[in-house]
């Protein structure tokens, strides 16, 4: 007998190719910025529901929308709306996942991002052109304020792409962001803004995340920053050095990483950032817990608890709680299980009066 038919789709699935047939073409309709934005955001949203009918009609629909939306990548005027388009692509991306964008869409894609990042790179150095000018004044620096609040978020949105496209291709991707690494070494240097720092750490903390076999041949280019921006005066450009160092921890574990003495070599810059006077303030506890996070790792993956003194483990403990990144708390919490599940006796101390007396310290009550 034949096979049964599949279940059926979602209602709306029956007028995805009338629906992207309006929407891609909108995509240029320069009239009405709003019906451009709107345009861009559906797209990712068109390719979902037509993933019940299979691969190659998913594939018949990215190869229509694929076109437009890379020339309009290039081509947005109107950095709202440019932003929206980025957002749009990198939702595309995660997506469709892997098999789907061929070669020449992603060479397209990747030009795309280079002429971003070019684009960028010479606005920056314009504006230091300005700064030295003779008519530079308080309404310029305003000016240039404004354009770096600008930049800085469409480099995000570079970086949103760039993150999808490691998530997704890993290792595979390596070769592709060779031809983008220039850029974001250039604002890695120490005279581009720290918008820049901060965006160029968070790409390559995702080579580290999501192509460890490569880290080798880029180190040269970010470890040295990545310390360094652990102590720097943007809380954001803390966050991501930091993140940095904990993935290095988790990627190249055991007491022979070759990353040991450096992630090792980082602890006191992380330790001064977490006992900073003004650590806890809302605008640096992200960046705070990152720093412990970091070091959570290290001690986990690297250093190993049991080699870890009650002096260092106390002080850690003392850090606790982590109350605003969720994501990294699991990394930390997870650390505290496995200390008191093994009985950790540097931790628990004498029937366990270290973890009661901590736990009297921080929240005032009895355990």
């Amino acid at each position: 007998p034949p096979p049964p038919p599949p279940p059926p789709g979602p209602p709306f699935v029956d007028y995805t190719e009338q629906v992207v047939k309006i929407m891609v073409p909108l995509l240029k309709f320069y009239f009405h910025d709003l019906i451009r934005s709107a345009a861009a955001e559906s797209l990712p949203y068109l390719l979902e529901s037509v993933k019940h009918k299979g691969e190659d009609y998913v594939r018949e629909m990215w190869n229509y929308i694929c076109p437009d939306l890379f020339k309009a990548l290039q081509t947005e005027m109107e950095p709202e709306i440019l932003a929206v388009i980025m957002e749009s692509v990198a939702a595309c991306v995660e997506t469709l996942g892997v098999g789907f964008i061929d070669s020449t869409q992603m060479e397209q894609l990747t030009e795309a991002l280079r002429k971003q990042l070019k684009k960028n790179y010479d606005k920056e150095e314009e504006r230091k052109k300005a700064r030295k000018d003779e008519d530079y004044d308080e309404e310029v620096e305003q000016t240039i304020e404004e354009e770096l609040d600008q930049d800085d978020y469409l480099l995000g949105k570079v970086s949103d792409i760039i993150h999808n496209l490691f998530g997704v291709y890993g290792e595979d991707f390596v070769q592709i962001f060779d031809s983008l690494t220039e850029y974001f070494v250039a604002m890695l240097a120490p005279d581009r803004p720290s918008l820049e720092h901060q965006w160029a750490i968070c790409v390559f903390d995702d080579l580290i995340d999501y192509a460890p076999n490569s880290v080798h041949k880029y180190q040269g280019h970010f470890l040295k920053q990545l310390m360094e921006f652990l102590t720097d005066s943007c809380p954001g450009v803390r966050q991501a050095a930091a993140y940095g160092v904990g993935a290095l921890a988790v990627k190249f574990p055991g007491p022979d990483s070759p990353y040991k003495a450096f992630c090792q070599s980082c602890i006191p810059r992380l330790v001064n950032v977490i006992q900073g006077s003004t650590s806890r303030e809302e605008d640096n506890i992200t960046a705070t817990e990152n720093c412990i996070s970091a070091i959570t790792k290290i001690f986990k993956y690297i250093i190993l608890a049991e080699n870890l003194d009650e002096a260092t483990l106390l002080t850690w403990f003392r850090w606790l709680p982590i109350q605003e990144d969720e994501e990294e708390g699991v990394h930390i919490y997870n650390f505290l299980l496995d200390l008191v599940e093994a009985n950790n006796p540097h931790l628990l101390g004498s029937d366990n009066s270290n973890v009661s007396s901590g736990i009297n310290a921080e929240y005032g009550g009895g355990a």
